[in-house]
C-alpha cells in the first residue's frame, strides 16, 4: 500500500481554501481655510463590520487643501503598516487625490510629487490597496477630524461632542416613531434591535 492510501488520500486533493483578508476602510479627509491656509487632516478607520478601530487627525500649519488631503492618505497608510492591516479600502471625497492615485491624473505640482510616491511605497507594502471618491456627505466623520484638527491648530474650541445615548422607539410601517424625544435633521443614529 502507498503512503497516500495510508493517509487516507485518494486521487487529487481539493486545493486548501485560502483564509480570506479582511479589508480595513479608511475613511480620509483633508482640508485648508484660505488655500494655503490653516490646514489639518483627519481618518476614521473602521474594521469589516463597520466598528471603528481608530481615529486619527492632526494640524498641519500653513498648507494647500491638496497638501492635507494627501496628508490623510498617508496617515491611514501608516497606520495600516504599524498594526498588521493587510488589505486597507481608502474612502475619499478628493476626486483629484482618487485620480491621481488611480494613475488617472498626472501629479505635476512639485509639492504633491513627494506626498504622491510616499503614498505608493507604503501601497506597494500591503497585500491589498482600494481608493474609492464618495461625495462629501458620505465622508463626513473623516470631515469633523479635520476640522477639529484645523479648529485646534488655530485655537479654537469647537462645540464638545456628545456621547452616544440611546433613544427609544418603534417601528411602523418601516418608519421609526420616537418615543420621548425628536432630533434635528442631520443627526445621525444607528438603530438596534431590542429583543
Amino acid at each position: 500500500m502507498s503512503s497516500e492510501q495510508d493517509s487516507g488520500l485518494w486521487g487529487p486533493q481539493p486545493p486548501q481554501k485560502k483564509e480570506e483578508s479582511t479589508w480595513v476602510v479608511a475613511y480620509c479627509d483633508g482640508g485648508s481655510r484660505g488655500n494655503p491656509g490653516p490646514a489639518g487632516y483627519g481618518v476614521h478607520i473602521e474594521d469589516e463590520k463597520g466598528e471603528k478601530i481608530a481615529e486619527l487627525s492632526e494640524f498641519l500649519g500653513q498648507k494647500t487643501n491638496n497638501f492635507a488631503e494627501y496628508s490623510g492618505l498617508l496617515a491611514a497608510l501608516d497606520y495600516a503598516l504599524q498594526h498588521g492591516i493587510t488589505h486597507l479600502k481608502v474612502i475619499s471625497d478628493s476626486e483629484l487625490l482618487v485620480k491621481q492615485m488611480k494613475g488617472q491624473y498626472r501629479v505635476n505640482s512639485p509639492e504633491l510629487r513627494p506626498l504622491y510616491e510616499k503614498a505608493r511605497q507604503r501601497i506597494r507594502r500591503l497585500e491589498g490597496f482600494q481608493i474609492q471618491h464618495v461625495l462629501r456627505e458620505k465622508n463626513r466623520r473623516a470631515d469633523r477630524l479635520a476640522n477639529l484638527a484645523m479648529d485646534k491648530g488655530m485655537g479654537r474650541t469647537s462645540a464638545p461632542i456628545q456621547p452616544a445615548k440611546t433613544i427609544r422607539g418603534f417601528v411602523k410601517g418601516g418608519v421609526i416613531h420616537l418615543l420621548d424625544e425628536e432630533l434635528p435633521d442631520g443627526v445621525f443614529v444607528k438603530v438596534q434591535r431590542e429583543n
